[in-house]
């Protein structure tokens, strides 16, 4: 049977109506939510959304926007008050350690050394768009005070005003990227839907409030929100049928963060897709790959053709900076992570079993297959509702299956998931996003601490809970409760024991361990239930 007709411009679409779509008791709350634009989901209210009520006149709603701004700046504000990755941890430090050095070296070494100077000491394994981030940066920094990025003797600075100068860097970066990206894609959604106004500034308070991402740029210190902004931009784009703007933004967002390749099965099949069906279009399709072409062309062009060697030198050059952006010789996983590999090998020592090359075989097909459903779903049915929970289906096979995973890469399946805080205002949904991103924050524990964050772990935890009520949000059905339940009394209870008590001189991880195995445990139920909403998106007449 061919695939059925879907058409690209939203304007054009005719919408099913709520009642179709929701269950009775959804229904009810949607109806709540249009009527007075005070809730996300519920007809409970929420601290936010009281606050928020004094802005309820569409003329007041660009202070209601200004003011969730200032909000989620003074979290970012209070989070970087705490200490850094690596802070007095000579002598490798940590991850603040490793973006100053780059800031270092792209300011004094030519472009061509970038990806081979001193590999041993952090080397650059980003692709070229932080490397060119982190020379403006470098370059502005070294005006304010040389000391700070000079040439190897720089190296562990500590400086109070280097780590003011590096937050504020991170802070503008996303000011400028990840906020307005953030406010888009809302917008779009607020549109499509013919939600309240209001809705648009809780639904983004709800999606930049999102502890991990907090936590893990402005705690432990990272610049993720500028490749999730790229990568949002481009998605807002897409879903605004502005298909080139937003294949150009996703390769950007791709040449910032390898890491965005979590999201390119569903982005290509989706765009693909609308070039298929429901009949060929050619010219989109060309389009499309021009200026995909182009960018990757010219973003990548400093890095290869700066060899003194011709096209030898260049082919060397190109090669070097992918060993460094795809480093496949450190394994499987680095330190614990609660995914697939670094779970089961707490059962199983994979590494004593098996070979890396063999391993990186099985990481190959386990991600092909906890992926691939997601690309043939939207390929044959492309509908923009069916794209955010396929970008999240995507990422989260990548980050439970693939090769090379960080704690820290669960920002990426978060970013689609936390996005339907503003799609889809029915509570049950909203019920399992609150959880994945709190189970998130939790698989994170072990990280922060390390970092002594302990302090803005709990705080910001609780603060963006509270304000959201997102703990008294439950699903209708008795599982789903039972499961949410029972998983926030195991972190409660792994939280306990882990303060009370030390592990065993035997077991010195025995508590880490516990962490990785729950939030897997966690995560793979919602990486299950994620593909249930995406075969319902794909199947809907929208």
């Amino acid at each position: 049977m061919p695939p059925p007709e879907v058409s690209t411009t939203s304007d054009s679409t005719e919408a099913t109506p709520k009642s179709e779509i929701l269950s009775p008791a959804e229904s009810k709350s949607s109806t709540v939510a249009h009527s007075t634009g005070l809730q996300i989901g519920t007809d409970d209210e929420t601290p936010l959304s009281v606050f928020l009520s004094t802005f309820k006149g569409s003329r007041t709603q660009w202070v209601a926007r200004q003011v969730i701004i200032m909000i989620c700046l003074l979290f970012r504000l209070g989070v970087g008050l705490g200490p850094y990755s690596g802070f007095n941890d000579s002598p490798m430090h940590g991850d603040f350690e490793a973006q100053r050095h780059w800031m270092e070296i792209t300011c004094h070494l030519p472009i061509k050394d970038w990806y081979s100077y001193d590999l041993q000491y952090w080397g650059l394994d980003y692709p070229p768009l932080t490397a060119y981030h982190s020379w403006v940066l470098g370059a502005i920094g070294s005006k304010i005070k040389p000391s700070w990025f000079e040439f190897d003797t720089s190296r562990g600075c500590e400086d109070v005003n280097l780590k003011s100068y590096m937050r504020s860097t991170v802070l503008i970066s996303e000011l400028l990227i990840y906020i307005p990206a953030v406010s888009v894609f809302v917008r779009w959604t607020i549109k499509n839907q013919k939600l309240s106004p209001l809705h648009h500034s809780i639904a983004s308070a709800a999606i930049l409030l999102q502890p991990a991402l907090i936590l893990v740029d402005h705690g432990h210190f990272q610049y993720n929100a500028v490749m999730l902004g790229l990568a949002l931009i481009a998605i807002a784009n897409i879903l605004n049928d502005k298909l080139v703007v937003g294949s150009v933004f996703f390769v950007l967002s791709l040449c910032f963060k390898q890491m965005a390749l979590y999201y390119s099965i569903p982005i290509f099949a989706y765009l693909l897709g609308i070039c298929l069906f429901p009949r060929l279009n050619l010219p989109r399709f060309i389009s499309l790959a021009v200026s995909v072409l182009t960018t990757f062309a010219l973003v990548l062009a400093p890095i290869v053709l700066t060899s003194s060697d011709g096209l030898k030198g260049a082919y060397r050059q190109g090669l070097q900076m992918l060993t460094r952006i795809f480093p496949f010789a450190r394994g499987l996983w680095e330190d614990k992570v609660a995914n697939f590999w670094c779970t089961l090998n707490t059962f199983i020592k994979l590494k004593h079993l098996y070979s890396a090359e063999a391993l990186q075989r099985f990481s190959l097909v386990a991600t092909l297959a906890s992926v691939l459903p997601a690309f043939f779903m939207l390929l044959i049915y492309p509908r923009k509702k069916a794209l955010i929970w396929g970008l999240s289906a995507s990422a989260w096979g990548f980050f439970l299956f693939s090769f090379q995973v960080h704690e820290k890469s669960v920002l990426l399946p978060l970013l689609p998931v936390t996005l339907q805080l503003a799609a889809e205002p029915g509570v049950n949904v909203q019920s399992y996003i609150y959880w994945i991103n709190n189970v998130a924050v939790f698989s994170l524990w072990p990280l922060l601490k390390r970092d002594r964050l302990v302090l803005q772990y709990f705080a910001v935890s609780f603060l963006a809970n509270w304000l959201m009520a997102s703990f008294t949000k439950l699903p209708d059905a008795l599982l789903g409760k039972l499961i949410i339940m029972m998983s926030y009394a195991g972190i409660a209870l792994l939280h306990i024991v882990e303060f009370l008590i030390e592990p065993p001189a035997r077991y010195p991880d025995l508590w880490v361990i516990g962490n990785t195995t729950l939030s897997f445990g966690c995560f793979t139920i919602f990486f299950f239930w994620n593909y249930i909403q995406l075969y319902k998106a794909c199947r809907a007449k929208v």
